[in-house]
């Protein structure tokens, strides 16, 4: 199987702890390299537009506010079967339902504060790599 890309962020929780060389490291020996990654903080707008597909769930506004409420890093991420890989790497979205050895068993605080957020399919990870990233700051 070739090589895929995903996309990563490292969230204010995970970045506010220092956890940023942990969590990357988990990724890297779950067979990732990281072929972009930039520290940010991001605005509402992008928090807004990133998560535009949440916008009526009642969760929104609180997923926007944490989302700007500290830095985070956001990482293009390659490997075989990429987008599965980081999935099963980053455990459930839940982490008292995450399985140990993955980064949300290890990291999270809480559902909401998760410490990461990864693609959920090959398309999507095509648009969120696109969202954060210019074509010429992947370098793999």
């Amino acid at each position: 199987m070739a090589a895929t890309r995903t996309f990563s962020i490292i969230k204010p929780d995970a970045t506010r702890r220092n956890l940023t060389g942990a969590v990357t490291k988990m990724l890297e020996e779950a067979g990732l390299r990281v072929v972009a990654s930039k520290r940010i903080q991001m605005t509402r707008e992008q928090a807004e537009g990133f998560y535009a597909v949440h916008k009526e769930r009642p969760f929104f506004g609180d997923l926007v506010e944490f989302m700007i409420s500290g830095p985070v890093v956001v990482q293009v991420l390659e490997g075989e079967d990429a987008v599965k890989r980081n999935r099963d790497v980053m455990g459930a979205t839940n982490p008292s339902d995450a399985a140990e050895g993955t980064i949300r068993k290890a990291y999270a605080e809480s559902i909401e504060a998760n410490s990461v957020h990864g693609s959920d399919s090959d398309e999507n990870a095509k648009i969120e790599i696109d969202y954060f990233f210019k074509p010429e700051e992947i370098v793999g």
